[in-house]
């Protein structure tokens, strides 16, 4: 009775401590901000599975310049590829060096199809898996205008509203490998068939599995909170998740969804609809657990305050430019479909240290990723771009 009572009390008391550490979460006072929090070290292995357009180039962007930052390895591209395999789904050799390497990089962000047992021989024991996720209305319209040229299913209709008033017209079965783009993409790059039947019992393992699988997910529409909570489980500084904006593309080409096309991206997309309301609520669960709501802002203003002052110093506008208005061309992002994305004219009189700052600041996904290949692998063959090398020698 009295080790029954005991466990009872302790319940009890974890209970009460959770629900307490909860709310001080919250409401921290200014004094409770002003203790030093306990100290921890940054995470230096990381796996961030890149989804399309999900604001994952701007991700990738960060994860590169912290991996210069701190020397560390990343599992890049094999030979010319500019992603991992995908959309194949992944294999370790799809990474430059991994036979000779093995089980020792720190860092994963191109592209590629989750498959968890190829990817941890590639990765260490202790990697840190996060990932990110975007509402499906806004991403499908977004998939629409730059796979414009490159899906069947979006190729042989009008606009986004005409294949929503009827996908089963344009998306074929047969060409379900070139429609990837065109439904349920995220589900897809996690590594699941897109074209599932949308089965409670099915969806559910899913999702449980994602959650084994991920320490964290964050979600795009909310990308400086996004930034801040990956900051926390990181154990980062505010520095490591500035960025600019990239890939992102000019506003005339964004296309106007109707009402009923929201409704049927969200019946049309339903996997995808399902994972994202999943986690979109348990980022904000994972929020108010570690940090609180008004710490966030707090931070979140730091971060927005630290990016202005950033693009003070760097742009000669103070905001992304359309393609034909970037000067160096050795900064031109990759033009798809019919949108045209959005790059960064440099100030020019910026000295040394500044300009490579602001350069890696801006630099698109293809060029950094050349870039870093050919710092990584000086003996390979460096991957061809077809655009002006941003420095001729590495030492530059």
């Amino acid at each position: 009775l009295i080790i029954f009572s005991l466990c009872l009390g302790l319940t009890f008391l974890s209970g009460f401590f959770h629900m307490k550490s909860k709310n001080y979460s919250i409401s921290k006072s200014h004094e409770e901000l002003m203790i030093p929090p306990t100290p921890c070290h940054a995470k230096t292995n990381v796996m961030f599975l890149k989804t399309h357009k999900t604001a994952s180039s701007t991700v990738l962007n960060i994860m590169f310049r912290f991996a210069e930052r701190y020397n560390l390895t990343v599992a890049l591209p094999a030979d010319q590829l500019l992603h991992l395999g995908y959309p194949r789904t992944f294999l370790a050799h799809f990474v430059e060096g991994f036979e000779a390497r093995g089980q020792n990089y720190n860092i994963m962000c191109n592209h590629l199809r989750f498959n968890p047992l190829e990817v941890q021989k590639v990765m260490a024991a202790n990697t840190f898996y996060f990932s990110i996720l975007r509402n499906p209305i806004p991403l499908l319209e977004s998939s629409y205008i730059y796979y414009k040229n490159n899906v069947p299913a979006f190729r042989s209709s009008k606009d986004v509203n005409e294949f929503l008033a009827s996908p089963t017209k344009y998306y074929h079965p047969a060409d379900s490998g070139q429609n990837i783009y065109a439904r349920n993409i995220m589900w897809f790059d996690f590594g699941y068939d897109n074209n599932a039947e949308d089965d409670t019992k099915y969806t559910q393992t899913v999702l449980e599995e994602i959650e084994q699988n991920f320490h964290l997910i964050l979600i795009a529409d909310y990308f400086d909170e996004s930034m801040i909570l990956l900051k926390h489980a990181l154990c980062w500084d505010l520095d490591d998740v500035i960025y600019f904006k990239l890939n992102s593309r000019s506003q005339d080409t964004v296309q106007t969804l109707t009402p009923e096309s929201e409704e049927q991206i969200k019946a049309w997309c339903s996997l995808d609809w399902k994972l994202y309301l999943h986690f979109n609520q348990s980022f904000w669960r994972r929020i108010e657990e570690t940090i609180g709501l008004e710490v966030l802002e707090k931070e979140v203003d730091h971060l927005r305050t630290r990016q202005k002052e950033l693009m003070e110093t760097c742009l000669s506008e103070q905001e992304a430019v359309r393609k034909d208005h970037i000067r160096n061309k050795a900064l031109l992002p990759f033009q798809s479909g019919a949108a045209n994305i959005l790059g960064y004219n440099l100030k020019q009189d910026l000295d040394n240290r500044t300009l490579r700052t602001c350069q890696k600041l801006v630099m698109p996904e293809l060029q950094y990723t050349s870039y870093l290949y050919a710092v990584q692998h000086p003996h390979k063959k460096r991957k061809q771009l077809g655009l002006p090398l941003l420095w001729t020698s590495l030492q530059e």
